[in-house]
C-alpha cells in the first residue's frame, strides 16, 4: 500500500502572523496516519522550518529554477532550496504554464535540478476545459508527463506526480472520482513503462479538494492523495483532508 501524501500550495497568501497561526493549528490538528507537507511562499520558507521543528509535517517551495546559480534575477535555486531544508518542490503547476509561458521541458529540466540537490519534484500535469470538451485529456497529459520521463531518465521514479484538471483550480468544480481515477489509472501506466519504481510512485490529485470530497477521491485505487489549493489556508479545511488521507 502506497502510503497517502497531502500536500499545502499556499500560492501567493499569507503573512508572517497567519502563518504562525495556521501552522500552530496544523501542528495541534496533527499527527494522521499520512505523510503531510505545505508549500509556503519562498520569504516564509526558514521561519516555517521553525515552526515545524519537531512536527510531522514537513514544507518545501513553489517552484524552482532550472538553473544551478548565476545571474538569473529573481531566481531560487534547488541548491537553495536544499539548503533551508525543503522537502519538496512544486514544479509545472498550471498557473506557472499559463501565466509564465513555462513549457514541458523547462518544467522537466526543473525537475531534474530539483533530484539533483535531494528535492522531491512534485510535477503537475492536466488539462484546459476546452482539452477536456476536445477529447484530448489522455493525449494532453501524457505529453506534459512525457518530457518529464524522458529527462529524468531512470530518476523518473523518484518524483511525485499531481493531476489538475485546470478546469477544477479553484473554481469549485472538482473531476469525479471515477473522472480522476481514470486520468491517474493512465498515468500509472505511463509510468510503468518508464520505471520499475511505478507501483511505488503516488500521484496526487488536485482540484478543488474538500474535506466533503476527499475520502472519495482518496478512495480510488491509483490516487495518492492530494496537493490541496485554498483548503490548504484553514486549518479545519486541511485537516479534514488530512483526516480522509489517513484513513
Amino acid at each position: 500500500m502506497r502510503r497517502k501524501l497531502v500536500v499545502g500550495n499556499w500560492k501567493m497568501h499569507g503573512s508572517r502572523a497567519a502563518n504562525a497561526q495556521l501552522l500552530a493549528g496544523l501542528k495541534e490538528a496533527g499527527p494522521w496516519n499520512a505523510d503531510v507537507a505545505v508549500c509556503v511562499p519562498f520569504p516564509y520558507i526558514t521561519e516555517t522550518a521553525l515552526a515545524l521543528m519537531g512536527s510531522s509535517l514537513v514544507y518545501g517551495a513553489q517552484d524552482c529554477s532550472s538553473h544551478e546559480q548565476g545571474a538569473y534575477t529573481g531566481e531560487v535555486s534547488s541548491a537553495m532550496l536544499a539548503d533551508v531544508g525543503c522537502r519538496y518542490a512544486i514544479v509545472g503547476h498550471s498557473e506557472r504554464r499559463a501565466y509564465h509561458a513555462e513549457s514541458d521541458q523547462l518544467v522537466a529540466d526543473k525537475a531534474k535540478a530539483a533530484l539533483a540537490h535531494g528535492v522531491t519534484p512534485i510535477v503537475c500535469v492536466g488539462e484546459t476545459r476546452a482539452e477536456r470538451e476536445a477529447g484530448q485529456t489522455e493525449a494532453v497529459v501524457k505529453r506534459q508527463l512525457a518530457a518529464v520521463i524522458h529527462t529524468l531518465g531512470h530518476c523518473c521514479g523518484e518524483m511525485v506526480v499531481a493531476y489538475e484538471p485546470v478546469w477544477a483550480i479553484g473554481t469549485g468544480l472538482t473531476a469525479t472520482p471515477e473522472q480522476a481515477q481514470a486520468v491517474h489509472a493512465v498515468l500509472r501506466a505511463q509510468l510503468q513503462a518508464a520505471t520499475d519504481r511505478a507501483a511505488a510512485m503516488r500521484i496526487l490529485y488536485g482540484g478543488s479538494v474538500k474535506g466533503d470530497n476527499a475520502a472519495q477521491l482518496f478512495a480510488q485505487a491509483d490516487i495518492d492523495g492530494g496537493l490541496i489549493g485554498g483548503a490548504s489556508l484553514k486549518v479545519a479545511d486541511f485537516a479534514a483532508i488530512c483526516l480522509a488521507a489517513a484513513h
